[in-house]
C-alpha cells in the first residue's frame, strides 16, 4: 500500500468515476484501475463498485475513513518536518465573507506577507454558516466571519465588533435625516442580503418581533452588490456598518440610525479545534489576535 494508491481511492470516492479520478490526478484510466485492484488485492477484499455511477463498497466506505486518516497524518509529519526551519513558512488556505475579504484583509495580509514572505495564502469567499462547516471539515485551515454559533470541534477569538445599519442614497427620502423609528422600515422598498447571510437572519428577527412584513424587492448575495443598488436608489438596505466606510466618507451613501439595529455583532477567527497548527498557522493566529481593534474597523 502507498499514498498514491490511497489519493485515489479517495478521489474515485468524491467524482464517482475512475476517468475523472484520473483526470484530476494526473494519470491514466488503466494506472487509476491497476491501484485500486492493487489495494484490493493487498486486503483481499473488493472496495469500488465497478457499475455506473462508481460507488464504494462497505467495506470501501471503512477503508476509506481509515485512508483520510492517514493522508492527515502524513500531511502532519510533512508539516512538523517543514516547522524545523526556524523561518516560519507554508500555505494558509483563508475562507472569509466577502465585505471582510475586501474591506478587512488587503491590509491586515498586506503587513503579514511583507513581515512572512514564504507562507502563501489563498481565500475563499463564502457565507459565515459556510465558513464554520469547511473549517471543520479542513476544507480551509482558517476562517474569519461572524462568530455565530459554538462548535466543540472549533476555537474562536473575536477580532472586532460589527453592526447592521440602514443605508440610502443620497436622492432617497429618508436621507435628511439621520434618525428614524424601526417603523419607516414599514413601507420603503429594502434590498436585502440572502437569507443564508447572518445580516438577513439577524434583521428578519428585528422583523419578526416588531411585527414587519417588509416591502423587499431585491435579495442578493453580497454587500458590494447590495450597495451598488442602494447607490442608484433602488431601495434602501440593512447591511454591515464597516462594509459601507467608503461609501459614507465619499457621501455615494448615507446611513440611518435606528436603535433597533444597533447591536453588536462579534467578528473572529474560526480554527479546528485540536489540530497541529504549523508554524506558518501559529504566526498567522498569533498575529491576528495580537492586532488592535483599530487595525480591522479603521477606515483608512
Amino acid at each position: 500500500m502507498n499514498i498514491s494508491q490511497l489519493e485515489t481511492l479517495i478521489m474515485i470516492s468524491k467524482t464517482m468515476s475512475f476517468r475523472k479520478a484520473g483526470e484530476l490526478l494526473n494519470l491514466t484510466q488503466p494506472a487509476v484501475s491497476a491501484q485500486i485492484k492493487s489495494l484490493e488485492d493487498e486486503f483481499k477484499t473488493i472496495l469500488i463498485d465497478r457499475n455506473q455511477p462508481v460507488t464504494l463498497t462497505d467495506r470501501g466506505t471503512v477503508f476509506l475513513e481509515h485512508a483520510e486518516r492517514i493522508l492527515e497524518i502524513v500531511e502532519e509529519l510533512r508539516q512538523k518536518l517543514y516547522d524545523l526551519n526556524e523561518t516560519p513558512q507554508g500555505h494558509i488556505a483563508l475562507g472569509t465573507t466577502t465585505s471582510i475579504a475586501i474591506q478587512i484583509l488587503p491590509r491586515v495580509l498586506s503587513y503579514f506577507q511583507d513581515q512572512f514572505p514564504l507562507i502563501k495564502t489563498s481565500i475563499q469567499s463564502m457565507a459565515s454558516s459556510m465558513i464554520y462547516q469547511q473549517v471543520e471539515n479542513g476544507l480551509i485551515d482558517v476562517g474569519i466571519g461572524y462568530l455565530i454559533e459554538r462548535n466543540p470541534n472549533l476555537s474562536t477569538s473575536v477580532l472586532y465588533y460589527d453592526s447592521f445599519e440602514l443605508v440610502v442614497s443620497p436622492t432617497h427620502p429618508l436621507a435628511s435625516q439621520p434618525h428614524a423609528t424601526i417603523e419607516a422600515l414599514r413601507e420603503i422598498p429594502l434590498i436585502l442580503l440572502s437569507p443564508d447571510t447572518v445580516g438577513r437572519k439577524f434583521v428578519d428577527d428585528v422583523f419578526k418581533k416588531h411585527q414587519i412584513v417588509p416591502h423587499v424587492v431585491i435579495e442578493l448575495s453580497s454587500s458590494e452588490e447590495v450597495k451598488r443598488m442602494v447607490e442608484i436608489n433602488l431601495g434602501a438596505a440593512i447591511i454591515s456598518r464597516l462594509s459601507v466606510t467608503s461609501e459614507l466618507r465619499t457621501g455615494t451613501l448615507k446611513m440611518i440610525h435606528i436603535p433597533e439595529l444597533e447591536v453588536s455583532h462579534p467578528v473572529g477567527v474560526i480554527y479546528k479545534s485540536g489540530r497541529y497548527l504549523n508554524s506558518a498557522m501559529q504566526q498567522f493566529l498569533s498575529d491576528l489576535k495580537g492586532m488592535p481593534e483599530t487595525n480591522f474597523t479603521s477606515s483608512e
